[in-house]
């Protein structure tokens, strides 16, 4: 549940690099298409030549000039001061030269961007576009960003390999920075909560399934991981109970009762919210009519529950993509 700019790109032969268009160049910056022209048009910010002499195509040394706005705003530089000692740096020399005189340059052993770096990593791109949004706080690049990796990767692939590699490193900033940056992962999970719920869901009428419930425990209020598997669940025409965050044991056991669920999933982050005592209790919910009672099946899922003693008939999840694997092959024939 990266700093503000990446790494500097290093100029080589034109023909191993395509020229961009604008749009390319604002999404691998994490910045609005609109950002990027209008700092072209107010500032001077763009491509060095245009193709036919009307559509922008951006060549990476000019990658390279609108990366470098991108930092130094990042930073709380005003854009017009911004461009400016960007266009002054240009009109020294390369990019290659820039690189080599920034006394911001990265260095070994640090993450490029300085102390407002996120620990990302050895990441997919689209983490650090997706990153950089979150820190900057542009609440619309971060909508654009997690919709173009949902519609472009499928909800799995981009749970896994953009969204989650960015909340973790957001999570790892804030710890280590007090109060720093929390403001951030608010905005960056309010915002994937939001990306999940649009997605597209798979009418459930004449599956003849009873719902999956999914909760997390009573003192668990990370409920994202679970928000998750709700969609998968939905694309996939399976009925959804879905809970989220701390939801007490009187009521999840009155939810149970009254829902009579195929299966229940319970969310834990740590081992301080992943209560034993409550799935045995869980366990024993009974619903039907005498002579015919039903108990649920338990899924523990989250980081939670690792180590944790798993009594017959309790199965351990472990991501995403096993989680959606699990439940289908227990619901379906």
């Amino acid at each position: 549940m990266s700093s503000p700019v990446a790494r500097t790109p290093v100029v080589e032969d034109p023909g191993k690099h395509p020229p961009l268009t604008t749009g390319a160049v604002a999404r691998n910056l994490g910045v609005s298409p609109a950002t990027v022209r209008s700092w072209e048009r107010r500032y001077g910010i763009g491509p060095a030549e245009r193709e036919n002499g009307r559509h922008r195509r951006w060549m990476p040394q000019d990658v390279a000039t609108v990366q470098e706005m991108c930092r130094l705003a990042a930073l709380g530089v005003p854009p017009a001061e911004a461009a400016r000692q960007v266009l002054k740096v240009r009109g020294t020399g390369s990019a290659d030269t820039r690189e080599a005189t920034s006394p911001e340059r990265p260095v070994a052993g640090r993450a490029p961007g300085g102390r407002d770096a996120l620990p990302l990593g050895d990441v997919r791109q689209e983490c650090r576009g997706l990153a950089r949004a979150a820190v900057r706080l542009d609440a619309p690049a971060v909508a654009q960003r997690l919709t173009e990796a949902l519609e472009d990767h499928g909800l799995v692939t981009a749970w896994e390999e953009i969204i989650m590699p960015t909340l973790h490193a957001v999570g790892r900033k804030w710890a280590t920075a007090g109060e720093r940056y929390v403001e951030v992962e608010h905005l960056l999970s309010w915002q994937v909560s939001c990306a999940l719920q649009r997605l597209p869901q798979t009418p459930t009428e004449g599956a003849g399934l009873a719902p999956v419930l999914l909760a997390c425990t009573p003192q668990e209020q990370h409920s994202l991981p679970l928000e998750a598997l709700a969609a998968g669940l939905a694309q996939r025409a399976v009925p959804v109970r879905m809970f989220g965050s701390a939801l007490p044991y009187g009521a999840l056991s009155h939810a149970v009762s009254r829902i009579g669920p195929a299966l229940v999933v319970l969310w834990s982050q740590s081992r301080a919210t992943a209560l034993p005592e409550l799935v045995r209790q869980v366990a024993g919910i009974e619903w039907g009519v005498k002579g015919a009672r039903q108990r649920p099946q338990l899924l523990l899922a989250g980081p939670g529950w690792a180590g944790a003693p798993l009594a017959a008939g309790w199965v351990r999840l472990t991501g995403l993509r096993q989680a959606l694997y699990a439940i289908e092959s227990r619901l379906l024939p």
